[in-house]
């Protein structure tokens, strides 16, 4: 208890006292705002802990133990269900992260520029560059756990948004192209499925060719299936250039 806790205890009983509709709220707000600050300390010390999870797994693999995970953060297994009830929230707690520093890169990748083609390969290349640099975490956020039952799987979200945002562009291409939009859904998923299941094999194979080669064979791929049905006419290519 600091020095001044007593004095504020003291002020209460004096404020109750009194009787004053006035004085009665002071105390409340001065719990209130001791709450928020633990909320903050929290929220800042759950921070930490997905730091140290994610340094953990550079470390020790995507295999990493909770031992492991706590020890990188100087703690104990005890301290860390302290701020998460199991692995399990401290994986969704992961892969959110994981999640907010992807989906925006792909995002930019996608509308890097105005056609097609281009749209698809720099979110491959995107997809395949993260991959790459942090194999392990990959392997970690997509692979090591399940979501629990009730609680959301982030990667699967992820993967989602992804589609959604290829689903919307692929859309904006078929209008543009005088086709109808109908399938871009089935066709933005689907691709994101693809270089899914591509990027895994390309793990599991220890890497059997270069980033670049497999992304370019992957949007060669997928190029072949839309560019049937997405290629530009002669005025809809004047106007995804002057998008660029």
């Amino acid at each position: 208890m600091s020095q001044d806790e007593p004095a504020e205890a003291l002020r209460a009983q004096g404020n109750v006292a009194h009787g004053g509709e006035q004085r009665e709220l002071k105390p409340a707000v001065a719990r209130d705002r001791r709450d928020s600050r633990w909320d903050e300390h929290r929220r800042a010390r759950r921070e930490q802990l997905v730091d140290a999870t994610l340094a953990a797994v550079g470390k020790h693999g995507a295999g990493v133990g909770m031992e492991e995970i706590a020890a990188e953060a100087g703690t104990s297994k005890t301290v860390v269900y302290r701020h998460f009830a199991d692995r399990s929230e401290l994986y969704v707690a992961v892969c959110s992260r994981v999640a907010a520093h992807l989906l925006p890169q792909l995002r930019a990748a996608m509308k890097s520029s105005g056609h097609p083609r281009e749209m698809a390969a720099a979110a491959i290349e995107t997809y395949l560059a993260f991959l790459e640099a942090d194999p392990e975490v990959y392997r970690f956020v997509v692979h090591q756990h399940a979501a629990q039952p009730g609680q959301a799987d982030p990667i699967n979200s992820l993967s989602d948004l992804v589609g959604d945002q290829a689903a919307a562009l692929m859309a904006v291409a078929l209008a543009q192209s005088g086709r109808d939009p109908a399938a871009a859904g089935a066709w933005g998923h689907g691709i994101v499925g693809l270089v899914r299941s591509a990027a895994d094999w390309w793990l599991r194979a220890e890497r059997p060719m270069l980033r670049t080669d497999l992304a370019a064979h992957l949007t060669d791929l997928a190029w072949t299936g839309l560019s049937g049905v997405v290629t530009p006419t002669a005025e809809s290519e004047t106007a995804w250039r002057a998008r660029d």
